[in-house]
């Protein structure tokens, strides 16, 4: 029965490994911006946003869609870049454990 017990002392280990990766996200930053940074979005690799940087040149009642649409850039590009940023997070902690190849954490 070691074999059990080793197995579950491995995903005990796991899943301490994995809520300390997931707890670190919160703390990496990256910054989404849109056009030619007029307009930037600051949030966490959990895709929490943090900040919005609006250029003063965008507030014009005339510019309010293109304001609007350039937010929505941002935002996008901070959540992709907050995607990017988990995964590398991610994949420095499994590194080192044997998984199965193709074994996809979370689970």
């Amino acid at each position: 029965m070691k074999g059990i017990e080793d197995m579950l002392a491995m995903a005990q280990n796991v899943q301490a490994e994995l809520a300390k990766a997931q707890a670190n996200l919160d703390t990496i930053e990256v910054e989404g911006v849109a056009g030619g940074g007029l307009v930037k979005v600051r949030a966490s690799a959990k895709g929490r946003i943090i900040a919005v940087d609006i250029d003063a040149s965008l507030l014009n009642p005339s510019e309010k869609q293109i304001v609007e649409d350039l937010v929505a850039a941002a935002l996008n590009d901070a959540r992709a870049k907050a995607d990017t940023a988990s995964s590398a997070e991610m994949a420095k902690m499994t590194s080192g454990l044997p998984l199965p190849p193709g074994f996809k954490l979370p689970f």
